[in-house]
Protein backbone atom coordinates (compact mmCIF):
# COMPACT_ATOMS: atom_id res chain seq x y z
CA UNK A 1 0.00 0.00 0.00
CA UNK A 2 2.94 2.27 0.87
CA UNK A 3 4.36 2.45 -3.31
CA UNK A 4 0.61 2.73 -4.22
CA UNK A 5 -0.17 5.57 -1.83
CA UNK A 6 3.60 7.14 -2.97
CA UNK A 7 2.40 7.06 -6.12
CA UNK A 8 -1.37 8.63 -5.97
CA UNK A 9 0.25 11.27 -3.86
CA UNK A 10 3.04 12.16 -5.89
CA UNK A 11 1.58 11.83 -9.34
CA UNK A 12 -0.52 13.27 -11.82
CA UNK A 13 -3.36 13.93 -9.15
CA UNK A 14 -1.45 14.71 -6.36
CA UNK A 15 -2.54 17.18 -3.47
CA UNK A 16 -6.30 16.88 -5.13
CA UNK A 17 -6.48 13.94 -4.29
CA UNK A 18 -4.46 13.65 -0.92
CA UNK A 19 -7.02 16.23 0.25
CA UNK A 20 -9.90 14.43 -1.08
CA UNK A 21 -9.41 11.41 0.37
CA UNK A 22 -8.19 12.85 4.06
CA UNK A 23 -11.14 14.85 3.82
CA UNK A 24 -13.54 12.26 3.75
CA UNK A 25 -12.41 11.23 7.44
CA UNK A 26 -14.88 12.76 10.84
CA UNK A 27 -12.49 12.84 13.79
CA UNK A 28 -14.55 11.74 16.34
CA UNK A 29 -13.56 14.84 18.80
CA UNK A 30 -16.50 14.28 21.20
CA UNK A 31 -15.25 10.70 22.15
CA UNK A 32 -11.88 12.06 22.76
CA UNK A 33 -13.26 14.61 25.54
CA UNK A 34 -15.16 11.66 26.77
CA UNK A 35 -12.44 9.46 26.91
CA UNK A 36 -10.26 12.37 28.11
CA UNK A 37 -12.16 12.86 31.39
CA UNK A 38 -12.02 9.29 32.51
CA UNK A 39 -7.96 8.61 31.55
CA UNK A 40 -7.29 8.15 35.42
CA UNK A 41 -9.93 4.70 35.45
CA UNK A 42 -8.91 3.51 31.51
CA UNK A 43 -6.51 0.46 31.67
CA UNK A 44 -2.59 0.97 30.83
CA UNK A 45 -1.37 1.09 27.42
CA UNK A 46 -0.76 -2.01 25.48
CA UNK A 47 1.75 -4.17 25.25
CA UNK A 48 4.76 -2.09 23.98
CA UNK A 49 4.13 -2.35 20.09
CA UNK A 50 0.75 -3.52 20.45
CA UNK A 51 -2.20 -1.79 19.61
CA UNK A 52 -5.98 -2.64 20.18
CA UNK A 53 -8.72 -0.76 17.51
CA UNK A 54 -12.41 -0.83 18.49
CA UNK A 55 -14.28 -1.21 14.85
CA UNK A 56 -18.07 -0.54 15.50
CA UNK A 57 -20.46 -1.22 12.25
CA UNK A 58 -23.63 1.73 13.17
CA UNK A 59 -26.77 0.70 12.22
CA UNK A 60 -27.67 4.56 11.61
CA UNK A 61 -30.39 5.37 9.05
CA UNK A 62 -29.51 8.85 9.46
CA UNK A 63 -28.36 10.25 5.61
CA UNK A 64 -29.80 9.69 2.28
CA UNK A 65 -27.99 6.38 1.96
CA UNK A 66 -28.78 5.05 4.57
CA UNK A 67 -32.62 5.67 5.28
CA UNK A 68 -33.85 2.84 3.20
CA UNK A 69 -32.86 0.42 5.72
CA UNK A 70 -35.56 1.70 8.05
CA UNK A 71 -36.80 4.95 9.86
CA UNK A 72 -34.32 7.35 11.32
CA UNK A 73 -34.94 7.18 15.15
CA UNK A 74 -32.40 9.59 15.92
CA UNK A 75 -30.74 6.83 17.87
CA UNK A 76 -27.72 4.36 16.79
CA UNK A 77 -27.02 1.19 17.89
CA UNK A 78 -23.50 -0.99 17.52
CA UNK A 79 -24.59 -3.63 14.61
CA UNK A 80 -21.02 -4.99 14.90
CA UNK A 81 -18.89 -4.55 17.08
CA UNK A 82 -14.74 -5.82 16.61
CA UNK A 83 -11.39 -5.70 18.51
CA UNK A 84 -9.02 -5.63 16.84
CA UNK A 85 -5.76 -6.33 17.98
CA UNK A 86 -2.45 -6.05 16.16
CA UNK A 87 0.95 -7.54 17.70
CA UNK A 88 4.11 -6.02 17.89
CA UNK A 89 6.21 -6.37 15.35
CA UNK A 90 2.88 -6.85 13.54
CA UNK A 91 3.50 -10.24 13.39
CA UNK A 92 -0.13 -10.85 13.69
CA UNK A 93 -3.55 -9.95 13.37
CA UNK A 94 -6.61 -10.65 15.71
CA UNK A 95 -9.94 -9.63 15.27
CA UNK A 96 -12.16 -10.44 18.26
CA UNK A 97 -16.34 -9.79 17.92
CA UNK A 98 -18.32 -9.00 20.66
CA UNK A 99 -21.90 -10.22 21.09
CA UNK A 100 -24.64 -7.35 20.97
CA UNK A 101 -26.68 -9.53 23.62
CA UNK A 102 -23.80 -9.70 25.62
CA UNK A 103 -24.58 -9.06 29.39
CA UNK A 104 -21.93 -6.18 30.74
CA UNK A 105 -21.63 -3.18 33.01
CA UNK A 106 -22.09 -0.36 31.46
CA UNK A 107 -21.10 2.78 33.23
CA UNK A 108 -22.69 6.53 33.67
CA UNK A 109 -22.29 7.92 29.70
CA UNK A 110 -22.54 11.37 27.95
CA UNK A 111 -25.96 11.07 26.12
CA UNK A 112 -25.77 13.08 22.60
CA UNK A 113 -28.04 15.34 24.57
CA UNK A 114 -25.08 16.04 27.79
CA UNK A 115 -27.25 15.17 30.03
CA UNK A 116 -25.32 11.63 31.83
CA UNK A 117 -26.93 8.03 31.85
CA UNK A 118 -26.70 6.17 34.95
CA UNK A 119 -24.93 2.92 35.38
CA UNK A 120 -26.49 -0.15 34.15
CA UNK A 121 -26.21 -4.03 33.63
CA UNK A 122 -27.86 -4.76 30.49
CA UNK A 123 -27.23 -5.72 26.84
CA UNK A 124 -24.02 -4.37 25.39
CA UNK A 125 -24.86 -2.41 22.48
CA UNK A 126 -26.71 -0.30 24.89
CA UNK A 127 -23.86 1.37 25.33
CA UNK A 128 -22.99 2.55 21.91
CA UNK A 129 -27.03 3.59 21.84
CA UNK A 130 -26.69 5.51 25.32
CA UNK A 131 -23.64 7.40 24.96
CA UNK A 132 -21.78 6.61 21.59
CA UNK A 133 -18.07 5.66 20.96
CA UNK A 134 -17.03 6.74 24.07
CA UNK A 135 -19.19 4.41 26.02
CA UNK A 136 -18.65 1.68 24.13
CA UNK A 137 -15.14 2.07 24.37
CA UNK A 138 -15.26 2.08 28.03
CA UNK A 139 -17.48 -0.75 28.74
CA UNK A 140 -15.10 -2.75 26.51
CA UNK A 141 -12.15 -1.36 28.90
CA UNK A 142 -13.98 -2.42 32.16
CA UNK A 143 -14.87 -5.56 31.00
CA UNK A 144 -11.44 -6.74 29.46
CA UNK A 145 -9.08 -4.63 30.67
CA UNK A 146 -7.89 -4.04 27.82
CA UNK A 147 -6.59 -0.71 26.21
CA UNK A 148 -8.63 0.77 23.40
CA UNK A 149 -5.75 2.96 21.38
CA UNK A 150 -7.99 4.05 18.40
CA UNK A 151 -11.51 3.34 17.51
CA UNK A 152 -13.72 3.46 13.54
CA UNK A 153 -17.31 3.68 13.26
CA UNK A 154 -18.60 2.72 9.76
CA UNK A 155 -21.99 2.83 8.53
CA UNK A 156 -24.06 0.86 6.32
CA UNK A 157 -23.25 3.01 2.95
CA UNK A 158 -19.36 3.19 3.55
CA UNK A 159 -19.59 -1.01 3.85
CA UNK A 160 -21.35 -1.16 0.78
CA UNK A 161 -18.60 1.84 -0.81
CA UNK A 162 -15.32 -0.49 0.12
CA UNK A 163 -17.18 -4.00 -0.81
CA UNK A 164 -18.01 -2.18 -4.49
CA UNK A 165 -14.88 -0.77 -4.91
CA UNK A 166 -13.03 -4.11 -4.52
CA UNK A 167 -15.24 -5.10 -7.52
CA UNK A 168 -17.15 -7.70 -4.95
CA UNK A 169 -16.36 -10.26 -2.60
CA UNK A 170 -16.65 -13.86 -3.27
CA UNK A 171 -18.00 -16.58 -0.92
CA UNK A 172 -19.52 -19.74 -1.31
CA UNK A 173 -22.68 -21.22 -0.30
CA UNK A 174 -24.32 -24.56 0.45
CA UNK A 175 -27.78 -23.66 -0.68
CA UNK A 176 -29.52 -20.73 -1.89
CA UNK A 177 -30.59 -17.52 0.47
CA UNK A 178 -33.96 -15.98 -0.32
CA UNK A 179 -34.43 -13.70 3.00
CA UNK A 180 -37.05 -10.73 1.94
CA UNK A 181 -36.35 -8.88 5.56
CA UNK A 182 -32.45 -8.78 4.31
CA UNK A 183 -33.21 -8.09 0.26
CA UNK A 184 -30.88 -10.90 -0.30
CA UNK A 185 -31.67 -13.65 -3.08
CA UNK A 186 -28.72 -15.64 -3.69
CA UNK A 187 -28.46 -19.30 -5.74
CA UNK A 188 -25.97 -21.96 -3.88
CA UNK A 189 -22.48 -22.61 -5.07
CA UNK A 190 -19.82 -19.42 -5.75
CA UNK A 191 -21.35 -16.25 -5.86
CA UNK A 192 -19.35 -12.86 -5.71
CA UNK A 193 -21.37 -10.20 -3.40
CA UNK A 194 -21.57 -6.55 -4.38
CA UNK A 195 -22.04 -4.05 -2.00
CA UNK A 196 -25.67 -4.42 -1.42
CA UNK A 197 -25.74 -7.99 -1.65
CA UNK A 198 -22.29 -7.86 1.12
CA UNK A 199 -24.33 -5.76 3.70
CA UNK A 200 -27.75 -8.40 3.46
CA UNK A 201 -25.38 -11.33 3.97
CA UNK A 202 -23.53 -9.82 7.13
CA UNK A 203 -26.94 -8.46 8.32
CA UNK A 204 -29.26 -11.30 7.85
CA UNK A 205 -30.50 -13.73 10.48
CA UNK A 206 -33.83 -15.54 10.02
CA UNK A 207 -33.16 -17.14 6.50
CA UNK A 208 -29.15 -18.25 7.67
CA UNK A 209 -28.25 -20.93 10.04
CA UNK A 210 -29.96 -20.95 13.21
CA UNK A 211 -31.30 -17.59 13.18
CA UNK A 212 -29.02 -16.34 16.23
CA UNK A 213 -26.71 -14.03 16.71
CA UNK A 214 -23.98 -16.21 17.01
CA UNK A 215 -24.45 -17.36 13.51
CA UNK A 216 -24.65 -14.06 12.28
CA UNK A 217 -20.96 -13.26 13.99
CA UNK A 218 -19.52 -16.59 12.28
CA UNK A 219 -20.56 -15.70 8.94
CA UNK A 220 -19.68 -11.77 9.35
CA UNK A 221 -16.21 -13.38 10.22
CA UNK A 222 -16.20 -15.77 7.24
CA UNK A 223 -16.82 -12.33 5.22
CA UNK A 224 -14.64 -10.49 6.39
CA UNK A 225 -11.69 -13.31 5.94
CA UNK A 226 -12.91 -13.00 2.11
CA UNK A 227 -12.80 -9.69 2.09
CA UNK A 228 -9.08 -9.57 3.39
CA UNK A 229 -8.60 -11.81 1.41
CA UNK A 230 -9.51 -10.00 -1.70
CA UNK A 231 -7.78 -6.80 -0.70
CA UNK A 232 -3.94 -8.54 -0.53
CA UNK A 233 -4.86 -10.47 -4.34
CA UNK A 234 -4.82 -8.74 -7.75
CA UNK A 235 -2.29 -6.44 -6.37
CA UNK A 236 -4.96 -4.37 -5.16
CA UNK A 237 -2.78 -2.93 -2.84
CA UNK A 238 -0.41 -2.07 -5.13
CA UNK A 239 -1.80 -0.73 -8.00
CA UNK A 240 -2.69 3.14 -8.05
CA UNK A 241 -5.53 3.12 -10.25
CA UNK A 242 -7.39 0.26 -7.97
CA UNK A 243 -6.09 1.77 -4.78
CA UNK A 244 -7.60 5.06 -5.06
CA UNK A 245 -11.58 4.00 -5.26
CA UNK A 246 -10.59 1.75 -2.19
CA UNK A 247 -8.80 4.36 -0.54
CA UNK A 248 -12.05 6.63 -1.25
CA UNK A 249 -14.46 4.31 -0.50
CA UNK A 250 -12.57 2.84 2.63
CA UNK A 251 -12.19 6.74 3.82
CA UNK A 252 -16.04 7.73 3.50
CA UNK A 253 -18.60 7.57 5.92
CA UNK A 254 -16.12 6.79 8.06
CA UNK A 255 -15.73 8.35 11.89
CA UNK A 256 -12.40 7.84 13.77
CA UNK A 257 -10.18 8.86 16.79
CA UNK A 258 -8.37 12.51 15.99
CA UNK A 259 -5.05 10.52 15.58
CA UNK A 260 -6.73 8.15 12.84
CA UNK A 261 -8.85 10.86 11.26
CA UNK A 262 -6.20 11.31 8.43
CA UNK A 263 -5.02 9.50 5.18
CA UNK A 264 -1.64 9.79 6.97
CA UNK A 265 -3.07 7.94 10.13
CA UNK A 266 -4.75 5.26 8.26
CA UNK A 267 -1.53 5.00 6.04
CA UNK A 268 0.77 4.35 9.11
CA UNK A 269 -1.79 1.42 10.14
CA UNK A 270 -2.44 -0.41 7.31
CA UNK A 271 1.48 0.28 6.53
CA UNK A 272 2.41 -2.17 9.78
CA UNK A 273 0.02 -4.60 8.56
CA UNK A 274 -0.27 -4.51 4.82
CA UNK A 275 2.53 -7.85 4.40
CA UNK A 276 1.19 -9.91 7.47
CA UNK A 277 -0.15 -13.73 5.79
CA UNK A 278 -3.40 -13.86 5.75
CA UNK A 279 -2.90 -17.44 7.72
CA UNK A 280 -2.19 -14.85 10.85
CA UNK A 281 -4.80 -12.59 10.13
CA UNK A 282 -7.34 -14.74 13.12
CA UNK A 283 -11.08 -14.49 13.52
CA UNK A 284 -12.70 -15.43 16.78
CA UNK A 285 -15.99 -14.68 19.10
CA UNK A 286 -15.61 -13.99 22.74
CA UNK A 287 -16.12 -16.75 24.62
CA UNK A 288 -19.80 -16.70 25.77
CA UNK A 289 -22.67 -18.69 26.89
CA UNK A 290 -26.06 -18.63 27.46
CA UNK A 291 -27.01 -15.31 30.27
CA UNK A 292 -28.42 -17.30 32.91
CA UNK A 293 -31.54 -15.65 33.51
CA UNK A 294 -33.10 -15.36 30.00
CA UNK A 295 -31.64 -17.27 27.10
CA UNK A 296 -31.71 -15.00 24.41
CA UNK A 297 -28.94 -13.36 26.26
CA UNK A 298 -25.52 -13.79 26.64
CA UNK A 299 -22.79 -13.91 29.63
CA UNK A 300 -18.81 -14.68 29.15
CA UNK A 301 -17.87 -17.61 29.77
CA UNK A 302 -15.53 -18.27 32.34
CA UNK A 303 -12.40 -18.53 32.77
CA UNK A 304 -12.14 -18.85 28.86
CA UNK A 305 -12.96 -14.87 28.45
CA UNK A 306 -10.65 -13.76 31.04
CA UNK A 307 -8.02 -16.09 29.32
CA UNK A 308 -8.57 -14.30 25.87
CA UNK A 309 -7.96 -11.07 27.37
CA UNK A 310 -5.09 -11.51 29.40
CA UNK A 311 -3.17 -13.40 25.89
CA UNK A 312 -4.90 -9.99 23.96
CA UNK A 313 -3.24 -7.72 27.20
CA UNK A 314 -0.34 -9.27 27.35
CA UNK A 315 0.30 -9.67 23.43
CA UNK A 316 0.48 -13.45 23.96
CA UNK A 317 0.50 -15.62 21.15
CA UNK A 318 -2.87 -17.62 20.76
CA UNK A 319 -4.46 -19.70 18.20
CA UNK A 320 -8.01 -20.17 15.99
CA UNK A 321 -9.45 -23.63 15.12
CA UNK A 322 -12.49 -24.31 13.12
CA UNK A 323 -13.73 -27.33 15.12
CA UNK A 324 -16.84 -27.58 17.71
CA UNK A 325 -13.76 -27.90 21.00
CA UNK A 326 -14.25 -25.43 23.39
CA UNK A 327 -11.60 -22.55 24.04
CA UNK A 328 -12.25 -24.34 28.13
CA UNK A 329 -10.39 -27.57 26.66
CA UNK A 330 -7.88 -26.04 24.20
CA UNK A 331 -6.60 -23.79 26.69
CA UNK A 332 -6.35 -26.41 29.51
CA UNK A 333 -4.53 -28.93 26.86
CA UNK A 334 -1.91 -25.63 26.63
CA UNK A 335 -1.56 -25.43 29.98
CA UNK A 336 -1.18 -28.95 30.98
CA UNK A 337 2.01 -28.89 29.02
CA UNK A 338 3.86 -26.25 30.57
CA UNK A 339 6.18 -28.91 32.13
CA UNK A 340 7.14 -30.72 28.96
CA UNK A 341 8.99 -27.57 27.57
CA UNK A 342 10.07 -24.01 27.96
CA UNK A 343 7.85 -22.80 25.02
CA UNK A 344 4.10 -24.68 25.40
CA UNK A 345 1.71 -24.32 22.79
CA UNK A 346 -0.50 -21.12 22.56
CA UNK A 347 -4.09 -22.02 23.40
CA UNK A 348 -6.59 -22.27 20.84
CA UNK A 349 -10.06 -20.89 20.25
CA UNK A 350 -12.83 -21.40 18.45
CA UNK A 351 -12.88 -19.18 15.00
CA UNK A 352 -10.98 -19.01 11.27
CA UNK A 353 -8.34 -16.99 9.30
CA UNK A 354 -8.17 -15.32 6.41
CA UNK A 355 -5.95 -17.83 4.99
CA UNK A 356 -9.57 -20.54 5.07
CA UNK A 357 -11.13 -20.94 1.58
CA UNK A 358 -14.81 -21.91 1.97
CA UNK A 359 -15.23 -22.60 -1.15
CA UNK A 360 -12.42 -25.66 -1.41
Amino acid sequence: MGAGLAVVVAGGVGWAVYAKLDSNITPDEAAAAELARYEKERPGAAARGAQNILVIGSDSRSGSGNRRYGRDSGTERSDTTILLHLSAGRRSVTAVSIPRDLMVDVPACRRPDGRRSRPQFGMFNYAFQVGGSACTIRTVERMTNIRVDHHMVVDFQGFKKLVDALDGVQICLSEPIDDKAARLRLPAGRVTLNGEQALGYVRARKSLGNGSDTARMERQQRFLAALVHKAQSNDVLLNPVRLYPVLDAATSSLTTDPDLASLRGLYDLVRGVRDIPTERVQFLTVPRESYRYNANRDQLMEPEAGRLFERLRRDAPLKVVDSPRSSQGSADAGQSNRAAGPTPPAPTFRGNTAAENTCE
